[in-house]
């Protein structure tokens, strides 16, 4: 039987960076940098015992950067078009290499990635990137190619805004203008660089990423990136075959074939072409950005050619609105898609303290069909950290959410790294605001630094609520990679309980997990300040479908230890609860 999948998404380049300096808007001189060699032996074993099963490596190909890497024939970029000093994952410069700044040495950059691979795969993980479908760096140039692969924009007809195998869309006899600053910003926080030829020169004007049609961007619109043209004309009209009604339901060779003799834009291509040559590298598996901006068509045209190449690739991606779940899941053919919307959004607002956990079984309801490909989580990149203050300023809290997140459904789990150990991402450093580990400076992560430990990798440095915590997550994500019983059958008992048991509410939440071999009944609370008392009740169909008899029953439960005892009466299940103020219960049922 399969199980739980449960992703470390890190973001690379802050990893192992054990520089605590964070001054705003440092260089990689003052406040350091991560490299892929800090992912030793030693941490990946770490990270593979916290109970995980891939590790989504977030920054790798090489994306736009404040560093004169000039000597490796690499050019500077403009401070006016790359957010932060170290520059956004999502504007990416090159898709045949990676990120210099993570290499010992630059010139050797992608050898030093493919050892990571390697020892990530020796260690018994998945390795997941990102692939950037909707946008690239405004000053995109692969020194790299593999033969026979030319660049994005080459060869398009720029004397046009559109054309169906242009790769860009343009702003014909303009120039490209950087955004006007306000509100006291300045790239690099006002200080002067002088970098050689960094200035950027656009000629003419490409739309920018989010679909700014402007020569001149706004500072809030996504101006350090251009806009790709998967054959969507400026009108919304399309230059590319649609998908039958029905190929929703048919598998990802059939849609390989619908392709195959079908002339496609020149984007499509390219982008397929990205990701079957890091298959060939040894990656696992993508994460795509923003997919839902791109067309699902190109979609089921991109996962078939790479689920050809391996069957067992992993792909997930971010789309945000509930209506598009289905189609891109099915017609798409992605595995997963962020359960942002809804699920991860109600759980914010219960952990806020205003949110019902009522509300979590309904939204689990609705997606009872795709239940399994709903990615689930807590924290990542783009989301505020559980234990910043504009969040709720305490890593506890997330605890009984963690605890409903990873074990209420079949889909994976991910968390992101300094979640286990409470990071609060309260660091002023540069681009952007507090509360987000910043994904566009240089910076030190503080409490995972402690972790860190100077490298040792052992949590020396951890204060011990924090050794707490990331026991807490390791010994809940190490059963939820192990437990049949969460690969199968789900029923909450939430309502039931809420409507005829005395002292629950809806600060508290129940359901039970089962297959042939395992039964599990999990209640959290959620609330930080009241303990609850209660006799929790399994309903009789529950009781029937389990076959149990008149009889007290043994529970055990998973994450500390703790016992108690199901006592059936009148073919309803009983359970005496002491639950306290955050605390959750994972009751395995002894046969």
């Amino acid at each position: 039987m399969n199980k739980k999948i449960v992703i470390y998404h890190v973001f690379t380049r802050l990893f192992g960076n054990t520089n605590t300096n964070n001054k705003p808007w440092g260089t990689i001189e003052e406040n350091g940098v991560g490299k892929f060699s800090d992912f030793t032996k030693k941490a990946l074993t770490e990270i593979k015992d916290l109970g995980i099963t891939h590790i989504w490596y977030t920054g790798v190909p090489h994306h736009a950067v404040i560093n004169d890497y000039t000597v490796y024939g690499i050019s500077n970029d403009d401070p006016n078009v790359v957010k932060g000093r170290a520059g956004s994952p999502y504007a990416v410069k090159d898709y045949y290499n990676v990120n210099p700044d993570l290499a010992v040495n630059p010139k050797n950059r992608l050898k030093e990635f493919e050892a990571l691979i390697k020892r990530t795969h020796e260690a018994g993980m998945k390795v997941i990137i990102d692939i950037v479908p909707n946008h690239v760096a405004r000053r995109y140039e692969s020194m790299t190619n593999p033969k026979g692969v030319s660049d994005f924009g080459f060869g398009d007809d720029t004397s046009v805004e559109y054309q169906k195998d242009n790769n860009f869309y343009y702003i014909p006899e303009t120039e490209f203008k950087a955004p006007e600053w306000r509100d006291g910003y300045r790239p690099l926080g006002g200080e002067d660089i002088n970098l050689t030829d960094s200035k950027l020169i656009e000629v003419p004007a490409k739309w920018t990423g989010n679909g700014s049609r402007s020569p001149q961007p706004d500072m809030n619109d996504w101006y350090e990136t251009v806009r790709i043209n998967y054959g969507v004309r400026p009108d919304g009209g399309l230059d590319f075959d649609m998908l039958p009604n029905d190929f929703g339901e048919l598998d990802y060779n059939v849609h390989y074939n619908y392709w195959k003799n079908k002339v496609v834009p020149s984007s499509w291509r390219k982008f397929r072409d990205v990701a079957l040559y890091w298959l060939k590298i040894g990656v696992d598996g993508f994460r795509y950005d923003m997919a839902e901006m791109v067309p699902v068509e190109f979609w089921s045209f991109m996962n078939s050619s790479i689920k050809m190449e391996n069957p067992n690739a992993f792909i997930m991606a971010e789309v945000y609105n509930p209506d598009l779940y289905r189609t891109y899941i099915h017609k798409g053919k992605m595995d997963y898609l962020y359960d942002k919307v809804d699920f991860y959004d109600g759980l914010k607002h219960i952990m806020k303290g205003y949110g019902w956990s009522d509300h979590l079984p309904v939204v689990q309801n609705g997606l009872q069909d795709i239940e399994h490909n709903m990615l689930h989580f807590l924290e990542n990149h783009d989301e505020q950290r559980i234990a910043s203050p504009e969040f709720v300023g305490n890593p506890e809290i997330g605890k009984p959410a963690m605890v409903v997140s990873a074990t209420i459904s079949t889909s994976p789990t991910m968390i992101y790294f300094g979640q286990e150990v409470g990071e609060p991402a309260a660091e002023n450093a540069g681009f952007g605001s507090a509360s987000r580990t910043s994904i566009f400076d240089y910076v030190g992560v503080p409490n995972h630094q402690r972790w860190v430990n100077d490298k040792k990798f052992d949590g020396g440095q951890l204060k011990p609520e924090e050794v707490a915590l990331r026991d807490f997550y390791k010994r809940l994500l190490n059963f939820t990679i192990n437990s049949e019983a969460l690969m199968g059958a789900y029923r909450e008992i939430h309502f039931y309980n809420k409507e005829i048991t005395e002292n629950y509410n809806h600060r508290v939440l129940s359901y039970v997990r089962w297959s042939e071999n395992q039964k599990l009944i999990i209640i959290s609370n959620f609330d930080s300040s009241v303990h609850f008392s209660f006799d929790l009740k399994i309903p009789v169909d529950i009781i029937n479908q389990w076959q149990l008899k008149e009889d007290a029953y043994e529970l055990n439960d998973v994450l500390y230890g703790d016992s108690n005892t199901l006592r059936i009466k009148n073919d309803e299940g009983h359970i005496s609860i002491e639950l306290n103020p955050l605390e959750s219960f994972i009751f395995e049922l002894k046969s």
